[in-house]
């Protein structure tokens, strides 16, 4: 039988709640890797009708969210951080190329900060990367993606700065 959404979201917040700083986020990285080599788990949560980005948990009380991304198509973002939060990126489907970046000069809301490539690798079915707060990444795809993302905070209505590559 595959893990549910429901499962997953209860550990999660279970692992956070006793361990909220990085090392609580990599077991949960650990846990979205088991999830992700779940066949049962994947095709239920990343299904065709999965839009680009749906929320599949927010936690009331840690709150933190689970969504669920279908990207269609190629599409090559650019470098970003979560600014004062965390991400856990967990590959489904597909390929990411991810980069990760070296902050040369802060970003203020009235200038893009600068930043520096460090090292691109790829996301493949079933890994599973943490960004804590302040990681520099961006990713890049070739084709569509489904993936699994873990946000410390629901990043749909935070600002965030700018950066570019120097």
């Amino acid at each position: 039988m595959s893990i549910t959404i429901e499962q997953f979201s209860s550990e999660c917040s279970r692992i956070l709640g006793a361990e909220p700083g990085p090392a609580g986020r990599e077991k949960v990285c650990a846990l979205l890797r088991e999830a992700l080599s779940d066949e049962g788990f994947v095709a239920k949560n990343l299904g065709d009708d999965v839009p680009e980005r749906k929320v599949l948990y927010e936690d009331p009380k840690l709150g933190f969210c689970i969504l669920a991304h279908h990207y269609a198509g190629a599409k090559e973002s650019a470098p970003h951080d979560h600014g004062a939060y965390w991400a856990i990126y967990g590959q489904g489907r597909g390929q990411t190329d991810m980069t990760d970046w070296e902050l040369l000069e802060p970003a203020t809301e009235a200038k893009p900060g600068k930043v520096k490539k460090k090292k691109t690798y790829t996301l493949k079915p079933g890994m599973a990367y943490l960004y804590n707060e302040g990681d520099l990444h961006s990713p890049s795809r070739a084709s569509s993606t489904r993936l699994i993302r873990i946000e410390g905070k629901n990043m749909e209505s935070v600002k965030r700065l700018k950066f570019e590559p120097v």
